[in-house]
């Protein structure tokens, strides 16, 4: 009898070869036979069992409105047609390598791939997620984990800043798309979310952690989209820019190696 396996981004991480630097990290396996069959738990309760806060979860509620220093870009053009990469591009590649949908408990048993469980860490803050669960494949939790890197990495080169992106979606069910097109008209009913392939990132609101050299969103937005731009221009990934949802859709390419820091 095949098992879910859910493990923490530092185990997926390190069976990648990938660093990392987020607190805590435990693996997880559960059987149908010890978990199921002793508490019958709904999809929902299963997805969510294993969210627990940590240190990086913390943060400022506010932001410098004023005496921010500008950032000096690259320019990459209108946004909206630098990421063009349809929901039909993205659907097909994650349909290559990602989970089956997970329509029901059965389905999570029989994935045919582990998943890794989203933490906030150095590089990613998670968002409060009503339409999806924390949860991506080996290779989409490691190209997050490299934009989140990259992001940092340039914002230091830059004179610093302490402000780190936010997740806002990753992996649904066809219960909780469902649910999203009650309230949002544009979500598609076939998403590629549901493959655990594919992540959204705010460009809109980030994270701020502490005091220290003060930027505005909107630098930071085109910071982000630098960042993605030449992931996306070395064919790590797939991007719509989502003006409605205020994000960054994004689908990891599985034909390429993401390296985290180091090989």
């Amino acid at each position: 009898m095949r098992q879910l396996i859910i493990i923490s981004a530092v185990s997926a991480l390190a069976l990648l070869s990938c660093g990392g630097g987020e607190p805590g990290g435990e693996r997880y396996t559960d059987s149908i036979a010890s978990d199921v069959a002793a508490s019958a738990p709904t999809i929902d309760a299963l997805l969510t069992s294993q969210r627990d806060a940590n240190a990086w979860d913390k943060h400022r509620d506010d932001a410098p409105d004023s005496g921010c220093i500008p950032l000096k870009l690259k320019a990459i053009g209108p946004l909206r047609a630098a990421f063009n990469d349809s929901n039909y591009v993205q659907l097909a590649e994650a349909k290559t390598y990602g989970i089956a949908p997970i329509s029901n408990l059965q389905s999570i048993w029989e994935a045919r791939r582990p998943l890794v469980r989203l933490r906030s860490c150095p590089e990613y803050f998670v968002d409060e997620m009503t339409h999806s669960y924390p949860y991506l494949v080996p290779e989409a939790a490691a190209l997050l984990r490299r934009i989140g890197a990259d992001f940092n990495k340039a914002l230091a080169e830059q004179g610093g800043g302490n402000y780190r992106i936010k997740v806002t979606s990753a992996l649904r069910t066809p219960a909780t798309v469902q649910r999203l097109r009650r309230v949002n008209a544009n979500a598609t009913e076939e998403s590629a979310h549901q493959y655990g392939t594919t992540f959204d990132i705010s460009f809109s609101k980030f994270i701020y952690d502490k005091p220290g050299v003060g930027r505005t969103f909107e630098d930071l937005k085109n910071l982000l989209a630098v960042v993605i731009y030449d992931l996306r221009a070395q064919g790590l990934c797939y991007v719509k820019y989502e003006v409605r949802q205020s994000c960054f859709h994004i689908t990891a390419i599985h034909s390429q190696t993401i390296s985290y820091g180091y090989r």
